[in-house]
């Protein structure tokens, strides 16, 4: 079986929520930007679309994690920008909580037992 560079799309989507509320945390941002630095940080390996994404800050919005507001860029452009709010905050503490435990979990299991080597 070949080993799929780039993650699938079900571990893409799962991760989505706590992604995003990570990075509107260093500083609120729009779309576009979301997805370069989802891509920078990945190394390329991960590249958004933005039909995934938008449903994503549009779902964020609406549970109160994050409120939009319009922008005018410095090249005259309008430009729907992301902040987080406290609730996001506070939703991406458990989501830290609930990721450290499945990581944890799972380099359990992946790690040889040196007892059975």
């Amino acid at each position: 079986m070949a080993i799929q560079e780039n993650p699938n799309k079900e571990l893409v989507a799962a991760a989505m929520v706590p992604l995003v509320l990570s990075i509107l945390t260093q500083q609120e941002n729009y779309g576009y930007e979301i997805i370069r630095q989802v891509r920078e940080l990945s190394g390329g390996k991960l590249d958004l679309a933005e039909g995934t994404l938008y449903p994503v800050l549009r779902k964020l919005e609406q549970r109160g994690l994050v409120e939009s507001f319009w922008q005018t860029a410095q090249n005259d452009r309008h430009r729907k920008y992301y902040r987080l709010k406290e609730q996001g905050r506070e939703t991406l503490a458990a989501e830290r909580t609930h990721w450290n435990l499945v990581n944890q979990l799972l380099q359990h299991l992946w790690t040889p037992n040196p007892s059975l080597t």
